[in-house]
């Protein structure tokens, strides 16, 4: 078998060795083997899938790990879920994570499958899409496929259920402890709990009330683009979407353990949930209407390990991690407030300018190792007119454009506490599609994301330092979800495969792009998007798109959109 010798494999880490029920102390001793094979430098060792006639045949946006690892579903644009196992008899890349195609859901979904996932204690799938459905399937048949390669199962098969409480495309789909339990989160400002032991008539108004329904002081939906739940803590979750802040809300109704643990109470009448913090980055400028119009965060985790810690993606911005345990403010107006703990992206300054500077605090770090030199002369990462003039004018007037037609975007929940970042990374790139953040290892000692360059990051928790470069996708990067037990990494974007990461054999990894980590970080940080669209142009898009009827999460004909409208 190529890859890593089994010799050479670190104890307790091999796939097989999963099979077996653990025992406390193996368990720890797991954990701890896991942490440390982590640390090494990763390579690429399977692909799933290829261009021609296996695989998804479009953009893989949802990665899902289940059955504790043995099981990873997949799911995009082509509108079906695929089910993943290893089996090394069935295998000829010589992989030593063997995964292949049994299973093949028909999910009859009319647009982009966003979100997938698989209801504990149960064969249960759902899924959720861009035609504003949630989809259910009992996938027992499929699921007990053991030979063949991509065995069919339409939604009929597998008695698929629809749900369409939402009103606009449904985004994300958070499991509980609960075979029949499941929350989801849609642009029209909601967030539902979803019991499949109590059927109702979405189409007769029957749909319960939402936990969360989050609208602008004029009274329009707040578009949401993620949400996440910590199992330790699964009475709380946070809600992101196109706001500055991320929202935590708490589902308890005891008074005397919420005055306790946030200083306020449930009020009557106000909905099921109660917001009990905010998490914002203080800006380093004073911070105008415009610039909150543009405040856009596309991913947010809650750690699975200590339930208190929360990271959220910025759009054209970094990775912030925050505390549910750090003292709030109170200060609404977060332009006035002291001196920010971390500062937002720099603006792009002249090369001259950058080395004459001594570094800044807050400019991404390379762990230890890696070299951070710059010769003398070095080529300009980035196009001359990526600078021009002309386009940075013409993109000011676009977003000046499109904001001064969009109602504005209010603080939400005004006198809820303001929490502060703890630390931020940075080095990526997030600004072409909606990203998600992740937590990676055993004690979530490493924060992932993907970047519009193709690349995905590794950064330490505790230090903000870059721990590694990996090439992902020949355009753009936007999953990357962990195995829950083995050092094994799978990662999505635009590209029609899944790439599976695992420890490098020898530590030579031919997908590592830490040699030229420099190089990318600065690239990433000067990008500028060149706009050569005329404003005439896309002003009749977007009104055409605003009066259309019908046509969220599709294209022309119905067809689903690309990738990048994500």
């Amino acid at each position: 078998m190529a890859g890593t010798s089994f010799a050479n494999r670190p104890p307790g880490l091999f796939w097989l060795d999963y099979l077996k029920t653990p025992t406390p102390s193996d368990e720890r001793i797991r954990r701890r083997n896991l942490s440390k094979t982590l640390a090494r430098t990763l390579d690429r060792t399977a692909v799933l899938g290829n261009d021609d006639d296996y695989g998804h045949q479009g953009c893989v946006n949802a990665v899902s790990w289940a059955e504790d690892g043995n099981l990873l579903l997949t799911a995009g644009d082509d509108t079906t879920v695929r089910l993943w196992r290893m089996d090394p008899a069935s295998d000829s890349s010589g992989s030593d994570y063997p995964f292949v195609c049994r299973s093949v859901i028909q999910t009859g979904h009319r647009a982009n499958i966003f979100n997938c996932d698989m209801l504990p204690y149960s064969n249960k799938i759902v899924t959720c899409a861009g035609d504003r459905q949630i989809r259910v399937f009992d996938a027992t048949i499929a699921l007990d496929v053991r030979d063949g390669l991509e065995t069919e199962f339409s939604a009929r098969e597998l008695s698929g259920r629809v749900i369409r409480c939402h009103k606009h495309r449904v985004k994300k789909i958070v499991t509980e402890e609960s075979p029949d339990l499941f929350l989801s989160l849609s642009e029209d400002g909601t967030v539902r709990q979803h019991d499949l032991r109590v059927k109702h008539r979405c189409t007769e108004g029957e749909c319960p009330s939402p936990l969360v329904e989050m609208r602008d002081s004029d009274g329009d939906f707040v578009e949401l683009s993620n949400m996440s739940l910590s199992r330790m803590t699964p009475y709380q979750f946070v809600v992101v979407g196109e706001s500055p802040c991320g929202y935590l809300f708490d589902r308890r109704q005891l008074k005397r353990v919420m005055e306790y643990e946030w200083g306020t109470v449930p009020r009557a009448g106000e909905g099921v949930t109660t917001c009990v913090r905010r998490f914002g980055r203080p800006p380093q400028v004073p911070t105008n209407e415009r610039s909150r119009q543009l405040d856009h965060i596309s991913g947010c985790r809650m750690s699975n390990t200590n339930g208190h810690e929360v990271i959220l993606s910025y759009l054209k911005d970094k990775i912030y991690l925050f505390s549910t345990l750090d003292d709030p403010i109170m200060n609404d107006n977060m332009s006035k407030t002291e001196k920010p703990i971390v500062a937002p992206n720099p603006k792009p300054v002249p090369r001259k300018t950058r080395k004459e500077s001594s570094r800044s605090i807050d400019e991404p770090m390379l762990a230890e190792g890696h070299s951070e030199d710059e010769e003398e002369g070095e080529p300009d990462l980035v196009g001359e007119d990526s600078s021009d003039d002309d386009e940075e004018d013409e993109e000011e007037e676009l977003e000046a454009f499109f904001n001064e037609r969009s109602s504005p975007n209010e603080w939400l929940y005004p006198g809820v506490p303001i929490v502060h970042p703890r630390r931020s990374y940075s080095g990526h790139r997030s600004r072409d599609t909606i990203k998600d953040v992740n937590f990676l290892g055993p004690y979530d000692e490493y924060v992932v994301s993907g970047s519009d360059d193709g690349n995905w990051f590794v950064w330490h928790k505790d230090t903000g330092k870059v721990h590694g470069i990996y090439e992902g996708d020949d355009s753009v990067v936007n999953v990357v979800e962990g195995h829950p037990h083995l050092p094994l990494v799978a990662v999505s974007g635009i590209d029609h495969t899944v790439k599976l990461f695992s420890t490098a054999p020898r530590g030579e990894s031919g997908s590592s792009r830490m040699h030229k980590a420099h190089e990318i970080i600065e690239g990433n940080e000067r990008y500028k998007p060149v706009l050569r669209i005329p404003l005439a142009s896309l002003l009749m898009q977007h009104i055409m798109r605003t009066d259309s009827e019908g046509g969220e999460g599709q294209g022309e004909d119905g067809a689903p959109p690309g990738c990048p409208t994500q």
